[in-house]
This record gives C-alpha cells, structure tokens and sequence, in this order.
C-alpha cells in the first residue's frame, strides 16, 4: 500500500494509506484531535515538536546511530559519541518536563519512545552506559513505560538484543 517505498509502517483509514510514521502520528492528531492531542495547539510550540520529531528520525533511527552496533574500533567510538550527543540534546529539550509534551505524552514522546527498546542492545554492543550519560531520558522512558499504552506495545529489550545479535551472525559483524 505504500506507493513509494513499497514498506511498512503503513496506516489504512478509510481505505485510504497514509504513509511514513512521522506523517502517520501528526495524521492520527489530526483527525481524533479530541482523544488525546499529541501536538501542541499552538503554531510555534507544534514547529517546535515537528522539529524535534524530524530530529529523532534522522539523527536516532536514521543508519548511523546502527553503527553503535555495525562497527567496531574507532568507527563505533565515533558512531557512540555521535548517538550519545544526539541523546543529550534531546535530554536537554526535555529539561525538567515528565514528558516532551509537558505533563502528557506528546508528539516527541511517541516519536522516541519505541527506540528505548533498543537502548540496552546498543549498549551491550557498544559498552555502554546511556542512563550515565544521560540520567533524564532514562527517568522519562522509565516514566514512560509506566504507561500500559506504552508498555504493552514496545518489544522486550532482551528480544532486540537477541536479534541484533542474529543480525551481527548474519551479516559477519561478529
């Protein structure tokens, strides 16, 4: 159903795919605007969220942050250090908020929570720890998962480990 990429995520609404998960979550605010607002009523404070979305999506799940667990020596030094800083900034935009999204899960939140899943297998493979780097974000993805809604739909974090360990075999990176 996806008519660029031929890939998932797609979400089917009337028949209709909407395509990319960005453009899915801001659909989602959209269109049950009054369930749950993800993004901020306000012009400046929704840029803002879209900014730091956009930022999560390049920096955090684009493929140099995999090189935290695709390389080794000097080039997983490097790729750790970018990962870590990208992390810190983004500790540094929640500041001393529960939430990006102030008190309740907003936009940010649901961006980058499902990568937390994927934090204890970069740093087994890396050597690591990124709750000593950056102590808020692991409180608010702790917080986080407090939710059911959250909870329940992440993957366990031991399954991803296993699997980029498959992944390592499969691809020789071992």
């Amino acid at each position: 159903m996806n008519p660029i990429h031929k890939k998932i995520p797609v979400l089917i609404h009337n028949g209709k795919p909407v395509c990319e998960s960005l453009v899915q979550v801001q659909y989602i605010d959209e269109i049950w605007p009054h369930k749950s607002p993800l993004l901020p009523t306000d012009p400046y404070q929704r840029a803002i969220a879209r900014f730091w979305g956009d930022f999560v999506d390049k920096k955090i799940y684009g493929l140099e942050s995999g090189k935290v667990w695709t390389t080794k020596g000097e080039e997983q030094e490097a790729a750790k250090k970018e990962f870590i800083e990208c992390l810190k900034l983004l500790e540094g935009e929640l500041g001393n908020k529960a939430y990006f999204g102030g008190e309740n899960l907003g936009y940010v939140d649901v961006v980058l929570v499902p990568f937390y899943s994927w934090f204890y297998a970069y740093e087994k493979c890396g050597n690591f720890s990124i709750e000593t780097e950056c102590p808020k974000l692991i409180a608010w993805a702790k917080r986080c998962m407090e939710k059911d809604s959250v909870s329940k739909s992440l993957p366990d974090q031991d399954k991803i480990y296993d699997y980029v360990l498959h992944l390592k075999k499969v691809f020789g990176i071992e």
